[in-house]
């Protein structure tokens, strides 16, 4: 069965930190890009980061560059979303999901597959 799993949310002052895992089973993360996107009550869907382990490739939305970092552990099957220096702005639910490459069309239009979010609050 193949699931994508988003976790690691939680409640945050602005200025902290968290970390987001994205945890695949059912296919390798090695076959696809894994996305973050994010969804306010009330704003439009929003690409976050992305990576692509088999050629490197990577994307950072011009809101996060500089304070979020994506990485993947491929032996884990697993993609983490470190979040520094959270902003209120931020808040949001944050999913995961397989596209085919890091582009902005694909992740927000591209899902292979996708999962569950998880909420991300940050107080100011």
């Amino acid at each position: 069965e193949v699931q994508l799993q988003a976790f690691g949310g939680g409640l945050v002052q602005a200025g902290g930190s968290l970390r987001l895992s994205c945890a695949a089973s059912g296919f390798s993360i090695d076959d696809y890009a894994i996305g973050w996107f994010r969804q306010a009550p009330g704003k439009e869907r929003e690409a976050v980061s992305c990576i692509k382990s088999s050629d490197g490739s990577r994307y950072n939305s011009d809101s996060v560059k500089g304070r979020f970092i994506i990485s993947s552990d491929n032996a884990k099957n697993t993609v983490y979303l470190q979040m520094d220096n959270l902003k209120p702005e931020d808040t949001a639910v944050y999913s995961c999901a397989a596209v085919p490459r890091c582009r902005v069309v694909d992740i927000l239009y591209g899902m292979h597959y996708w999962g569950k979010g998880t909420q991300v609050t940050v107080s100011s």
